[in-house]
């Protein structure tokens, strides 16, 4: 979200508590013992500075199986991320669409999608686009990805003759204000009737509010062609080859607790296609 999905366009000059300093922010080659994570430093449920988030727990884990020093390198554009990995300044990104064109890319530990977001007692349960009765509610959609354009929910349910009762929310989460979980309590108080939004976000603060919702994936849309599913993997530099076998090798050995980590988090979780290593060419805008 992979991969951040709110649009900051700052660099977060800090590093892991126990200081690392601004050393973790110079570009240098990979060192032995040494893992350099690339993270946002408030994207829950992935990561943020306090160590709460689902990539930290995976950061942690790959740090003491290999038994290296943990360093963040914290970037609140998921763009600029890309910049962050290749321009040497950290190693790995825990989360990437898989087969990236922009970096070397595991095969994928885990399949996610878009869900639509109703409350449990909700009369009518839509799984579909397709579904007559979305241009009679009240829908929440995240507006704007962190390229300035409509997410794909936005336009696709415009594409659908779903216009004029969408409700809006911000994809940039800046001072406390706008967050991500504003529009999961939206559902929950009924101010409005659904909201389409990334599984991941919609499963954790689901959990995290206690609230008794019920989640439907969104499916690949036939009309317009756009991707509502994903599968996931991690990156590296292309150049990499060493430690891009590492890493597969840790997703491997570890794929149990690596999906117990997942579950923990509530993150919705798809079988994974028969063609997991096949190319997926957008990343989900949150």
């Amino acid at each position: 979200m992979p991969l951040r999905h709110p649009a900051l366009l700052a660099l977060a000059l800090s590093a892991l508590a126990g200081g690392t300093g601004l050393t973790a922010q110079r570009p240098a080659p990979m060192s032995p013992g040494l893992l350099r994570v690339c993270a946002d430093p408030d994207n829950l449920p992935f990561s943020n500075q306090a160590g709460e988030g689902v990539e930290n727990k995976l950061a942690e884990l790959m740090a003491a199986t290999w038994n290296s020093k943990l360093e963040y390198v914290w970037w609140a554009a998921p763009r600029g991320m890309m910049r962050m990995l290749n321009g040497r300044y950290c190693d790995v990104a825990l989360q990437m669409p898989v087969l990236s064109d922009m970096a070397g890319v595991t095969r994928p530990y885990y399949r996610t999608s878009y869900v639509f977001v109703q409350r449990a007692a909700a009369p009518h349960r839509v799984t579909s686009l397709d579904d007559p009765a979305l241009k009679a509610m009240k829908i929440g959609v995240h507006l704007f990805a962190a390229d300035g354009e409509n997410t794909p929910p936005a336009m696709a349910l415009s594409a659908h003759g779903v216009v004029g009762n969408l409700v809006g929310f911000s994809t940039t989460y800046v001072g406390g204000q706008n967050r991500p979980e504003d529009i999961i309590k939206a559902v929950v108080s009924d101010s409005i009737d659904i909201a389409i939004v990334w599984g991941p976000i919609a499963g954790y603060y689901g959990r995290q509010l206690g609230a008794d919702l019920a989640l439907s994936p969104v499916h690949d849309d036939s009309l317009t062609k756009m991707l509502f599913t994903y599968s996931m993997a991690m990156a590296t530099r292309r150049s990499e080859r060493a430690f891009l076998d590492s890493l597969q090798k840790f997703l491997n050995t570890k794929a149990p607790e690596i999906r117990a980590l997942l579950e923990q988090y509530g993150i919705p979780l798809l079988p994974l296609a028969a063609d997991s290593g096949s190319r997926e060419s957008t990343a989900p805008a949150r």
